[in-house]
């Protein structure tokens, strides 16, 4: 079980497969464990190196209980370790929810990273997230049940995911959400953000406006909405995501990025 050192806190991570590298970050309250339960790692091994990440706070990574701790910096320090501890320069970036925000972090604070940032179900933008203040007091009032509710609100999760949202470290969850209070966006760098950029968000995403809207101020992005799927349902459904991950990254290796 592979761990890098990342300031004080050990993250834990995982490689599967070979070719390019694609480092893939879950979202809020989950883990790396969902990337195989749902497929896509069986679905993107053949053909690139994944790199699979539990975000400090979360699966087998250490859970500080300091809001500080989780600041972007702090993020994109840790994916900067990880690829450091495998050697490798730039990966490409795929990341939904809290994980594609995070994507944002890196590009922000280590952009020569990254070959390509992919988005789901996230902007770069300090404005459109999830009520903060609705899920701190979730947390506090019903622990992590409340993780688990607030995911089977939009599509029903299988009994092994949630266990695993069951089983978070409810003080280091509150520490994340309480850190993202801070008013920091980064809505300011997306024109002279440069590498190559897909933004993927369900059409019934309270956040679908603003994510299109985003993708306009962005030299270098695509843009692509999923039919009738809110937030979790856009992540549960592989098969799509994996279509148009393989898509872009398809036409970056033609173009030789």
């Amino acid at each position: 079980m592979p761990y890098v050192q990342s300031q004080e806190f050990r993250i834990h991570y995982q490689v599967e497969g070979d070719g390019p590298p694609l480092f893939l970050h879950h979202g809020f309250g989950d883990s790396l464990q969902s990337w195989y339960e749902l497929g896509y790692v069986e679905a993107l091994r053949t053909g690139y190196r994944l790199i699979l990440i539990d975000a400090r706070g979360h699966g087998a990574s250490d859970k500080p209980h300091e809001p500080v701790a989780y600041s972007f910096q702090n993020v994109a320090a840790d994916v900067v370790a990880v690829l450091d501890d495998l050697a490798i320069a730039k990966a490409h970036y795929f990341g939904f929810s809290m994980g594609a925000k995070n994507g944002f972090a890196v590009a922000a604070y280590a952009p020569e990273r990254l070959f390509s940032l992919m988005a789901l179900g996230a902007s770069a933008s300090a404005q459109a997230h999830a009520p903060l203040d609705f899920w701190i007091a979730s947390l506090q009032q019903q622990g992590p049940e409340a993780v688990a509710s607030i995911w089977e609100t939009d599509a029903p999760v299988s009994a092994a995911l949630r266990q695993r949202l069951l089983s978070n470290d409810v003080a280091a969850l509150i520490a994340q959400r309480m850190q993202r209070k801070e008013p920091l966006g980064f809505d300011d760098m997306l024109p002279a953000l440069s590498i190559p950029c897909l933004l993927v968000v369900g059409e019934a995403e309270p956040s679908y406006a603003h994510i299109k809207a985003s993708s306009r101020l962005m030299p270098n992005a695509a843009f692509v909405s999923l039919p009738g799927l809110g937030h979790i349902g856009s992540f549960l459904n592989r098969a799509e995501l994996v279509r148009h991950i393989r898509q872009f990254l398809h036409d970056l290796a033609r173009k030789n990025v």
